[in-house]
């Protein structure tokens, strides 16, 4: 008889970096005793965990959701193929996926520092929004009742976080959850104006003690906090200066629930949240770094299955190594989180 551990799921945005979360989840979702209770996300990750719940809802389970997140992919990788952002032949000579040489990456970027991205209009639709719509049953999500959803978005005009759960998740709230500022026109949402939910929370931790039954908490990393290069051009530093700016809110809610699990329940002030859970990490940042930063724009299928099988590695490894330790303690190991340059 299978002895089952409920666990949650943080997952991290990273725009296409999100494969790597795709192949984590994979492995995870082929793990017998393992019950997934909850998923939050940010950007890439709420794609992810949004895919999921659209693919686990109506009976679909595992085996539903892990065909969902193939076929997301892989249509996005598909789609990627009819995309002006290609490689070039310099790129291409490059050992990693880099954009580094694209003309359409640094004029994108040129253009979004200099004008400021396209307001969406009757002729200029966010591109995402209705890839989304045409890949995502959101009515499906909504019923998917088997799962907590938390995904975070940034307000603009307050700069506080905004947390949209499952029963009201459409693909307005989805596209919020990723609107990169240097790319996209901030999204509205019931009259307010939301960024990347990754600037205020990446991925949203501390929700899931409150909303989750879970006693363990899985993170999936794959928005490296280290890198192995220097940015050199105007686009590549804007992209490490969001990355870093992502990092930090992941870094602080680490903290955060690090000293909580540390505090004794009845030393507790009144504000603090009344749950602890053990944190473990499945990381990318040893793969992921040295990719260029641009690489995080490059949706073609090959890279998308290296990071997928990337991703599966890590989470089967990290299964072998620290499975048997859910239920019974945290293994979150600060070291790639605090000190990831320290190699």
């Amino acid at each position: 008889m299978t002895t089952f551990k409920t666990i949650s799921l943080a997952l991290q945005g990273g725009g296409t970096y999100g494969a790597f979360g795709w192949g984590v989840l994979d492995r995870l979702l082929q793990q017998d005793d393992l019950a997934l209770d909850a998923l939050s996300g940010s950007s890439a990750g709420a794609i992810n965990a949004v895919v999921v719940a659209d693919g686990y809802a109506r009976g679909g389970g595992r085996a539903g959701a892990r065909k969902a997140l193939d076929k997301f992919w892989r249509a996005l990788g598909s789609t990627a193929t009819l995309s002006p952002l290609q490689r070039t032949p310099l790129d291409r000579m490059a050992p990693t996926f880099t954009m580094e040489f694209s003309p359409v990456y640094h004029l994108l970027e040129l253009a979004g520092a200099l004008a400021g991205p396209v307001r969406e209009g009757p002729v200029t639709l966010n591109p995402l929004r209705h890839f989304l719509s045409a890949t995502i049953d959101f009515e499906r999500v909504r019923d998917c009742e088997e799962l907590q959803l938390i995904i975070a978005a940034t307000n603009v005009r307050t700069g506080m976080g905004k947390l949209f759960r499952r029963e009201e998740m459409d693909v307005q709230r989805l596209v919020a959850s990723a609107c990169l500022p240097t790319v996209f026109a901030a999204v509205e949402v019931e009259g307010e104006m939301y960024w990347d939910g990754s600037y205020v929370a990446n991925p949203p931790l501390a929700p899931l003690l409150e909303h989750s039954a879970a006693g363990d908490l899985i993170i999936v990393q794959n928005n490296p906090i280290a890198r192995s290069d220097m940015p050199r051009t105007m686009a590549d530093i804007a992209n490490r200066a969001n990355e870093i700016a992502f990092n930090i809110s992941f870094i602080r809610e680490v903290s955060a629930l690090q000293y909580l699990n540390g505090v004794p329940e009845e030393s507790r002030g009144a504000g603090m949240m009344p749950n602890t859970m053990r944190l473990h990490l499945i990381s990318g940042n040893e793969q992921l770094q040295d990719h260029g930063i641009s690489a995080k724009f490059n949706a073609e299928m090959p890279f998308l299955q290296m990071l997928h099988d990337q991703g599966f590695a890590a989470a089967d490894r990290w299964l072998k190594e620290q499975g048997g330790n859910v239920g019974v303690k945290s293994t979150l190991d600060i070291q790639p989180v605090f000190f990831a340059d320290q190699r």
